[in-house]
């Protein structure tokens, strides 16, 4: 019986690249300020004369308001803050445009160039695969890889000598002892930076297939034409 140890990474190309931000919590919060004072509003003027609204009852919704007035604008400012210092960071980065960074990302195979896949099978396996990956997560090729970790060039070329068609490809490596499965994990490979832009308050990196690679996930940097 097969056993298959599966890492917690998922597809490069199914990863969405939205995070939640502060952004979110400040609108959240905005509106529940702008509902209580509605609601307070509407209570201190709809209240019976004779039977008016106990002072410390109102007092104590007094100092919840002033709270979460406080609350929101705190949050306004930390979201200011958080922006200045995405942006700061990605000023640093801009020098990394042009450059080959390495992370589990998609890589872009336009039908002539070649990608460089960085694999870190298990020690412990017998045989190592390469398995390569369309868009849609399907396996379109599968490469007998040695039990190593040095890089590898991926051509894009299958056993019949024919090339698979421009577009983006994932990568996983499949590391086995026997008829058990170590271990499976995406690959980090190399891929041309195009841009950087913010996502959230984290610095992205756009790759030349369109995607979005955090740039806190890269482990390291070429100049491709060293």
């Amino acid at each position: 019986m097969t056993t298959a140890v599966t890492s917690a990474n998922t597809n490069p190309l199914q990863q969405s690249q939205t995070r939640s931000t502060a952004t979110g919590t400040t609108s959240g919060l905005s509106s529940d300020f702008e509902t209580f004072v509605k609601m307070l509003t509407a209570q201190a003027t709809n209240q019976d004369p004779l039977e008016p609204l106990d002072s410390t009852e109102y007092a104590a919704q007094l100092a919840q308001f002033s709270m979460v007035e406080q609350q929101t604008k705190s949050n306004t400012l930390l979201e200011g803050l958080q922006s200045q210092l995405g942006l700061a960071n990605m000023a640093a980065l801009s020098g990394w445009v042009g450059m080959e960074a390495r992370a589990v990302a998609p890589g872009y195979y336009d039908g002539s160039n070649s990608i460089t896949i960085a694999p870190n099978p298990a020690a412990a396996a017998d045989s190592v695969s390469l398995v390569v990956q369309d868009k849609n997560g399907q396996e379109v090729q599968r490469v007998s890889l040695p039990v190593s970790a040095e890089p590898y060039e991926w051509t894009g070329v299958d056993k019949d000598g024919n090339r698979l068609e421009a577009d983006e490809y994932s990568f996983m490596v499949e590391s086995r002892k026997g008829d058990d499965v170590l271990l499976q994990e995406y690959a980090e490979i190399y891929f041309k930076v195009n841009e950087t832009r913010m996502q959230g308050g984290d610095v992205g990196l756009i790759t030349e297939g369109g995607s979005v690679v955090l740039a806190s996930s890269v482990s390291a940097l070429r100049d491709p034409k060293s």
